[in-house]
């Protein structure tokens, strides 16, 4: 009889019109599934934004590997995603693993951490754009340290504002990456840590026999995110340099927007777009793939 009752809802319940879903699917194909088909399209085109167009080929791709601007920007790109994921990680393994072992530190620096996650990109770009100014706090703060010949325009010098702009990315979402691993840390049983160290492990050992072990799947999340963030970044360094100085941090996606909305070049910018996906799609994957492999051998 039970199971009469189950078939009998489970046919009630396929026969729910399907149309529910239709307004959600309309404006998912409208807003993302037709602009990014037609971007794809345009690509291969000489589309201005306006007017009529006509088929090139594969000749913006080319133009996108032989322009020193863009290959410039996908460099600064790559360089973005590769330190900010590294340093990221590094600031926020360390503070968890500091917070982990102390309630009444973790229950008072942990929102200080986490903090700047809540902050809008935009605002992050204005906050740190003041504080590297010429007369901004960090110029200020090493006057009163009596470190004047430190001091220098950190957004205005090619060999600083990129490392500058990463700093900023990585304050703003270490914190995240912390409550990621704290997370990792508190779901391992304080026994492993207690048998490991009446055999004599120390301090060094557990961590690389139990800790990083079990934190594989927090490895994973804090390896993805910050990565992929890194190649799309945007804000931050619209606000920061606006690229400057020259094109020396310039990301992929500033350009994208400024190909597209400065110089109207609409097909190109939709080319270099097409060739961001398809680097971050492929990041991702590889990424994953190595790292859930990592998860299963451990």
């Amino acid at each position: 009889m039970p199971d009469v009752k189950v078939n009998a809802g489970l046919r009630q319940a396929l026969q729910i019109p399907w149309w529910f879903a239709g307004l959600a699917l309309f404006c998912y194909l409208l807003m993302l599934v037709y602009p990014s088909i037609a971007g794809t399209y345009y690509a291969f085109t000489d589309w201005s934004g306006v007017g009529g167009f006509k088929y090139v080929g594969f000749a913006n791709f080319k133009l996108v590997f032989t322009d020193g601007e863009a290959l410039s920007s996908l460099k600064n790109t790559v360089f973005l995603a590769f330190t900010t994921t590294i340093i990221q990680n590094i600031v926020g393994l360390s503070l968890a693993l500091a917070l982990n072992g102390n309630s009444r530190l973790k229950a008072l620096l942990r929102p200080v951490f986490v903090a700047p996650v809540l902050l809008a990109p935009v605002v992050v770009g204005v906050i740190w754009q003041y504080i590297y100014s010429p007369e901004g706090a960090l110029n200020s703060l090493l006057a009163v340290l009596d470190l004047r010949d430190w001091q220098q325009p950190w957004l205005g010098l090619p060999d600083t504002a990129l490392w500058m702009v990463a700093f900023t990315v990585v304050w703003q979402f270490a914190g995240l990456t912390m409550i990621i691993y704290l997370a990792g840390l508190q779901g391992i049983g304080p026994e492993l840590y207690e048998a490991a160290a009446m055999d004599g492990s120390g301090r060094l050992r557990q961590f690389w026999d139990i800790t990083v072990p079990l934190l594989a799947p927090a490895v994973t999340v804090n390896v993805l995110l910050p990565f992929i963030g890194g190649l799309k970044l945007f804000d931050q360094v619209m606000m920061m340099t606006a690229g400057g100085p020259g094109y020396s941090t310039q990301t992929a996606a500033l350009m994208i927007y400024r190909q597209a909305f400065t110089h109207g070049a609409f097909a190109y910018s939709t080319a270099l777009a097409v060739v961001l996906t398809i680097g971050v799609a492929l990041a991702a994957m590889v990424q994953l793939a190595v790292l859930r492999r990592r998860e299963h051998t451990r």
